[in-house]
């Protein structure tokens, strides 16, 4: 069931070596993102003498799940494993379902760039339930992060508690707001690279060029003309997909922020100033030239982003996920006898007298 060494060295000439250096690209700037991230520890003393702080320290185990059937996707597997690495997780796992027996070479490859040793030919529920509880062959983690298909959603959400996890990931969705000044061939790819993740993708335009929105819906179709998944494509533009026009772009910040998109693209006019006012969004892609693509693959920021709304208080994937951080309190004598008089009387205000004496006979032995 585990995969040994020597295939996953292996894995690396059996890929593309362009395909290689895009991946080593891609956790270059993955890890320096990803690195900056790290926390500060917290150590000071305060105005009554009583020292303070928080120390961070990364979690001990994390399983990865990397999904293994429709298509193989190794930036996941960076954007997943990396920050983990960073935040000095020591042992991280891999999980993925092998339907023939054999994992994919370029997941592979990803994962030896990734610094990932520890792999097991094992998806499905039964894998988040194999990391979660552990077994025999498969020691049990303390977090489960990755995407997988509704089954592996559905376990992740069983074992938290047990263990923690990411989030429940929906489908992919992109809200992009352009103006006419745009090429309508890109708005329309823009929107058809979301659409083509799943049947149940969702891709908005809002704009406010009523003339421009019809050459990008245009557009659209002749795009999924040529698409190798336009199925898939086509089904969750014809279902979920959507063009808005609005009077004037200030219309569309309230529209955003209702939305809380996963991935907000701002192709228009002064979008730095538009990307300042939005609260509720997982990431946000700004001017005309940063489609939301290439947040998926080399940007640096996390893909693993909210859905479903769920950016109105939640966030993307980062180095404080496999983090934890521990408070400390430091008191002498002199310190507690300026604290410790109002910690007894809520103390005994709340009926819980042991905690109030706990402090109240430090208190007394001090006097004597």
């Amino acid at each position: 069931m585990r995969v040994d060494a020597a295939e996953i060295a292996a894995a690396r000439h059996q890929v593309a070596p362009e395909v290689v250096a895009a991946l080593e690209t891609a956790a270059v700037r993955i890890e320096a993102f990803h690195t900056r991230q790290l926390p500060q520890n917290l150590d000071y003393v305060d105005d009554d003498g009583i020292g303070l702080g928080q120390r961070w320290r990364p979690i001990a185990a994390v399983g990865l799940y990397v999904p293994g059937g429709r298509a193989a996707y190794p930036s996941s597997l960076l954007m997943n494993a990396i920050p983990a690495r960073v935040a000095g997780v020591s042992r991280r796992v891999m999980v993925t379902p092998t339907p023939d027996g054999r994992v994919n070479p370029l997941i592979l490859a990803a994962a030896e760039i990734a610094g990932i040793d520890e792999i097991y030919r094992i998806g499905g529920a039964q894998a988040v339930a194999a990391l979660a509880y552990g077994t025999a062959t498969v020691p049990k983690v303390d977090k489960v992060v990755g995407p997988g298909n509704t089954y592996v959603a559905e376990a992740k959400r069983q074992v938290y508690g047990r263990v923690g996890i990411d989030s429940i990931a929906g489908p992919s969705e992109v809200l992009i707001v352009a103006d006419g000044n745009n090429d309508p061939s890109w708005t329309a790819i823009d929107l058809l690279s979301q659409a083509e993740h799943d049947d149940l993708a969702q891709a908005i335009l809002i704009t406010d060029d009523a003339a421009f929105a019809d050459r990008v819906a245009a557009s659209v179709d002749d795009w999924l003309a040529t698409l190798p998944r336009r199925e898939i494509a086509g089904a969750a533009w014809e279902n979920y997909g959507a063009i808005i026009v609005v009077p004037d772009l200030s219309a569309a910040l309230p529209l955003v922020d209702r939305l809380a998109p996963e991935h907000l693209q701002l192709a228009i006019d002064d979008a730095a100033a538009f990307a300042e006012q939005v609260n509720h969004a997982g990431a946000i892609f700004v001017g005309r030239h940063v489609p939301e693509a290439v947040g998926d693959y080399v940007a640096g920021p996390n893909h693993v982003l909210p859905t479903d709304r769920t950016a109105r208080f939640s966030s993307g994937l980062g180095t404080l996920d496999f983090m934890k951080r521990i408070t400390w309190v430091a008191c002498d004598a002199d310190g507690l006898a300026r604290i410790g008089p109002a910690a007894t009387t809520l103390a005994r205000a709340e009926g819980l007298d042991a905690h109030g004496l706990s402090i109240w006979t430090r208190l007394n032995a001090a006097d004597r």
